[in-house]
């Protein structure tokens, strides 16, 4: 497109239409409205002689075209963008720009120093923190939306990646706490105490979830529920309730509120957060700056 009567400006919409396969977000994500959006794929129809987005009910699908055609269009869209943009060679203290990681707060925890780290080479360069959402993950909206997705693997994102962090979960209990004895928890003392328990969402597992779940210990019912890993030590702080969290978390915050992480009773279970992102941003300067640095920063 571009040559021939064909309008360059209709790559964005075109790659948002595919990638989002829905009129709505498509529009929002370009930020043009619907009747523009819809024009957009008027006009795009006319071009590939194909519907691109039919509906199926109350939501839209690609066509077998566009399926094809999408892997295409996400990998020529950054080439095209930095061919005609004015950026000569990246230079991290001149670049601007915004990147969006969506990671959850523990990973926030373990990761803003050598984001600090990194992010002091480029001053124009700024991060965007995104909770995982607590929908199932849709691994190509969410790595196409964002620059980085930081999560374990085993939750339906998959996409190019690199290993970032490694650490394993502990049982965290206040400091006096009977249960304790010797520093030690034991399997039957886990069970019995009241259970404090950080939830995703309902279609996420954590491999420590996934572990007492093959044990058939039971956790659907618990005392206190959150939404993240970092208000825990501070529930369970003079409490007689019991936690499950990453040994980093509780070693760093455990001194402050009072509460110890005895290693698991019920066996080692790693957590092994990577770095996930998607192909199309491979050829993007900023993103390959950014995420060799961070990976460098953390080694």
């Amino acid at each position: 497109m571009g040559t021939g009567g064909y309008d360059l400006n209709l790559l964005i919409p075109l790659r948002a239409l595919l990638e989002e396969a829905n009129l709505t977000r498509a529009g929002q994500r370009v930020q043009l409205g619907q009747s523009s959006m819809s024009s957009a794929l008027a006009r795009l129809r006319v071009v590939f002689n194909d519907e691109l987005l039919v509906r199926v009910g109350r939501d839209y699908e690609l066509t077998p075209f566009a399926k094809v055609l999408l892997p295409q269009v996400q990998t020529t869209v950054p080439l095209l963008e930095r061919v005609l943009s004015d950026e000569t060679a990246f230079d991290p203290a001149s670049a601007r720009r915004t990147l969006s990681i969506m990671l959850t707060d523990y990973g926030i925890m373990r990761l803003h120093g050598a984001i600090a780290q990194v992010l002091a080479q480029a001053p124009g360069i700024q991060v965007e923190f995104v909770a995982l959402p607590e929908r199932p993950m849709d691994s190509e909206r969410d790595l196409v939306t964002h620059d980085f997705v930081v999560t374990v693997p085993g939750i339906g994102i998959d996409g190019t990646h690199v290993p970032l962090l490694e650490d394993d979960y502990v049982c965290l209990v206040d400091a006096d706490n009977p249960a304790l004895v010797d520093g030690q928890l034991s399997l039957e003392a886990f069970v019995a105490l009241p259970q404090a328990v950080a939830q995703f969402g309902r279609h996420h597992f954590t491999p420590a979830d996934r572990r007492l779940r093959e044990l058939d210990i039971d956790r659907r019912e618990p005392r206190v529920t959150t939404s993240s890993f970092l208000p825990l030590p501070s529930v369970v702080a003079g409490t007689d309730l019991v936690a499950v969290v990453p040994r980093e978390l509780a070693r760093t915050l455990g001194p402050l509120t009072g509460t110890v992480g005895a290693d698991a009773p019920f066996g080692s279970v790693e957590i092994a957060l990577k770095l996930w992102w998607h192909p199309s941003h491979d050829s993007d300067p900023v993103h390959t700056w950014f995420r060799e640095h961070l990976i460098a920063a953390l080694n």
